[in-house]
């Protein structure tokens, strides 16, 4: 009798998860993460990062999704990536796990082994005529961003009492320059060869305005997925035009086949792409991400994909979105967004509402620029809003708020080519002016 009555009780708590991971097997995680941490040999290797980065980044997911109000601004995001940074700030986090998930994701590049993953199965798995259509696209709206973006964020600044050339060159231009490492770094390095200021200084300033923006972007792609969720008409639901796009019912977690086979092909094809791009950079100086999207994408658009890597597209996808983009999140926030940059835009009210209109102008702009040109409007704003992240990290970020990952490519276009623009404008224009 008693064993009727336990049976049913073990089959629900076996039907509960963390994420996609059965509440027993992740118990056990958390007992041999304890012991391990508490006897002080947490392996400082990849299986000690990953272990540690799945623990917390499930659970944080699930916390972030039932928080009242802000599970509709992308709580789970911003519960993965920057409560992590806040507990680093406070060493509240053990150090043996931080040094662990630090090391990883600095030594090992793992966030563009994801990207290269995730654009890689979403090109092959996209429509090739609603590829041809939207990229064009996308460019025309991210260059009236640009401007748009720069001219609201410099005006919102003079009218706070910020003068012109700080509002530009140190408040918004930084936003829109793809990023830390390929957009803040040059800026910095550019600015300090024209003025008589440190480069460090400069990087250490300019900083908190790249991470804020990815913070307001994250926020307002939440919003923007609620908005489509309301009103269907305004999105594609990972789409950025009307078309045939079948893929995405597979995408979005519809049954499909998996071929574990075709599966993998498409993941080495992916690495391919990338370790050519390594070699590019090497010879003309153009970063590997960029040449990875732009092989695949004229590789997509000319038909040269074949069917089988089409398909494994799907499922390298789901793997990608599903397994690795919430423990991604979680080494982010851990070793990549430091909080006491954050608190330091706080703290400057001209500067943090010169931000919050940037990034603003930007979503609707290119909100009511795409609905103009016949695109759905949520998902563009959702994917230019990415100019105004922290480069690849804010584009996970924005896009995991807006549960539009599909749109990663489009993300890297915003990111990289923004960037680079912003970048070469700024720098130029600050030679006028000095």
């Amino acid at each position: 009798m008693e064993e009727k009555q336990q049976q049913p009780f073990f089959e629900k708590v076996t039907k509960l998860k963390i994420g996609f991971i059965p509440l027993p097997i992740y118990l056990i995680l958390v007992v041999v993460y304890l012991l391990l941490t508490v006897n002080k040999i947490m392996p400082n290797d990849m299986m000690g990062a990953i272990g540690v980065m799945t623990l917390f980044s499930f659970i944080l997911e699930e916390v972030g999704k039932h928080i009242p109000i802000l599970n509709s601004l992308g709580g789970k995001v911003l519960v993965v990536t920057f409560l992590p940074s806040f507990l680093v700030y406070k060493s509240w986090l053990p150090e043996s796990s931080v040094e662990t998930v630090t090391a990883f994701m600095k030594n090992n590049n793992f966030l563009s082994f994801f990207i290269a993953l995730l654009i890689v199965g979403s090109i092959c798995s996209m429509n090739r005529k609603t590829l041809l259509k939207a990229s064009s696209r996308i460019i025309l709206i991210l260059i009236i961003c640009d401007i748009v973006g720069a001219l609201v964020g410099t005006g919102v600044g003079m009218l706070l009492g910020l003068s012109a050339f700080e509002a530009f060159f140190f408040v918004v231009a930084p936003i829109m320059a793809g990023g830390v490492g390929e957009g803040a770094l040059p800026l910095s390095i550019g600015y300090a060869g024209l003025i008589a200021t440190q480069q460090a200084d400069i990087f250490a300033s300019i900083l908190p305005c790249v991470m804020l923006g990815s913070l307001v972007a994250v926020i307002f792609a939440g919003l923007l997925k609620k908005l489509g969720e309301k009103r269907p008409e305004l999105t594609g639901n990972g789409q950025l035009i009307d078309g045939d796009d079948e893929h995405l019912d597979n995408l979005k977690g519809g049954k499909v086949d998996v071929d574990i086979e075709k599966m993998l092909v498409t993941g080495v094809l992916a690495i391919t792409l990338y370790l050519l791009g390594v070699w590019v950079n090497h010879v003309i100086h153009l970063p590997a991400p960029i040449v990875l999207l732009v092989a695949v994408m004229v590789a997509k658009m000319l038909g040269w994909i074949p069917k089988d890597i089409e398909n494994g597209g799907h499922s390298l996808y789901s793997l990608t979105v599903k397994g690795i983009t919430p423990p991604l999140l979680f080494g982010v926030g851990v070793a990549m967004t430091p909080w006491g940059s954050l608190v330091k835009v706080f703290t400057h009210v001209p500067m943090l509402i010169t931000i919050f209109a940037t990034v603003l102008s930007i979503v609707l702009t290119a909100y009511f620029v795409g609905k103009a040109l016949g695109m759905y409007p949520v998902d563009t704003a959702i994917a230019v809003s990415c100019c105004s992240g922290q480069g690849g990290t804010g584009a996970l970020a924005i896009l995991a708020a807006g549960d539009r990952m599909e749109l990663m490519p489009f993300a890297q276009v915003s990111v990289r080519l923004g960037g680079a623009m912003m970048v070469t404008v700024a720098i130029f224009l600050m030679s006028l002016f000095v």
